[in-house]
Order: C-alpha cells, then structure tokens, then sequence
C-alpha cells in the first residue's frame, strides 16, 4: 500500500510521517538502521529535515538514536510490550466509558471499522485498527486523558505490528471489536470498559505470554 501523505507544512513533518508510516506497517522492521543520506535520498530533501524527524520519532519511542549504532528502529520485546500495554489497560478502558456515557458519536469508529474489514492489506488493516481505538477514546471529555493515549498509541501500534507478524489474530480481533461497538452502540457504557479491557488483556497476553 503506497503512503500517500496529507498536506503538511513542513518537509520534516512530511518525512516524519513517512517514515513512520513505515515502521507502523511493517515497511521498516524493529532493529532496521535508519541513514540520514539515504533517507534524504528517497525524500529528496536534505538531510536537516531527516535528521529533526528521527528525533521526534525518537521522543515518541519508534526509534532509538545511539551514539555508536545510529538511529534505528525500535525493537519489540515482552517487557517493552507489556509497558505499553499496561498503560493502556489503566487508561484506554476508562476513557472509552466515559465517551460511551457521554453518548458520543460513534460514525468515526463504525466507518474504522469497515475500512478494517475491508482491508487488502496488514498495513491497511492496522491503519483502520488504530483509527477505531481512537474514536472510541478520543471523545471522553478530557483532553489530557486523549493525549496521554495517544502518546503510547504510536508505540502500542509498533507491538501490534511485531506481534501480527508472527501470531496473526486479525479475526478474532475483529470480532472483539464488533462487540465493543455493540456495547458502545447499546449506551451500556460499563460493559464498553470490561470489553475494551478484555480485548488489550487478551491481546497482550497473546503475543507475549508470560513464563510459567
């Protein structure tokens, strides 16, 4: 699937996108190096506007800059995962009563989740997934809250997409979010929490089993 950007004012917000629509689809894989000049290259910008991008992206954790290995992309291990997930577990739930309770429109998340059910493509899907998450969360009437979810979201998409790559769950995923959507659709906005819950527990537990 080609990345195809929304007008931006910038050349490094242009290729901070980019690149990490890249890394979110699974277009640049955890432990990729990521090369200034090579990067300025596929852009056609200069390496100023690379460089400023890789250090946002590494403010939001999708990759890591080192003084001997350069910048590359994030790995991916258990207890990485479960630290972004567990912030959402603590968080996403409440968020997403809250916005059900409110009777927030739920036309963002029914039209996420058809592009996901009508995906061609993983990094398609995974766009639709995360787009569904968020207009379920976003309205909950408390800004800080929305942030505070969002600035793990980036990261939690960067599990999700090592975690696709080798235990592919797409369909009983979808299902789970059919019910959330019903509950949410339903006002019953406490059983909204247990299933959104169930769904991040679930998943996480999943691709990233503890040891016995």
């Amino acid at each position: 699937m080609a990345f195809a950007p929304s007008p931006i004012p910038s050349r490094t917000q242009y290729v901070q996108e980019a690149i990490k629509h890249d890394i979110l689809t699974g277009g640049l894989r955890p432990g990729q190096a990521l090369v200034e000049a090579e990067l300025a290259a596929r852009f056609g910008v200069s390496k100023t506007p690379v460089r400023e991008a890789l250090k946002t992206l590494a403010g939001s954790g999708l990759v890591v800059m080192s003084q001997y290995k350069g910048v590359t992309v994030r790995m991916v291990d258990a207890d990485m995962a479960r630290a972004v997930y567990d912030v959402r577990l603590l968080l996403e739930p409440e968020a997403v009563r809250r916005a059900v309770a409110s009777g927030a429109p739920l036309d963002e998340a029914r039209e996420a989740l058809a592009r996901a059910a009508g995906a061609e493509d993983p990094a398609e899907r995974s766009l639709a997934n995360r787009a569904f998450h968020r207009a379920l969360y976003l309205p909950c009437g408390n800004p800080l809250l929305g942030r505070m979810l969002d600035e793990v979201r980036d990261q939690a998409a960067l599990v999700s997409t090592v975690a696709w790559a080798s235990v592919p769950s797409w369909d009983r995923e979808a299902a789970e979010h059919e019910e959330i959507l019903r509950l949410a659709a339903a006002g019953d906005a406490d059983g909204a929490r247990r299933a959104v819950h169930a769904h991040i527990a679930s998943f996480v537990a999943r691709a990233f089993p503890e040891n016995p």
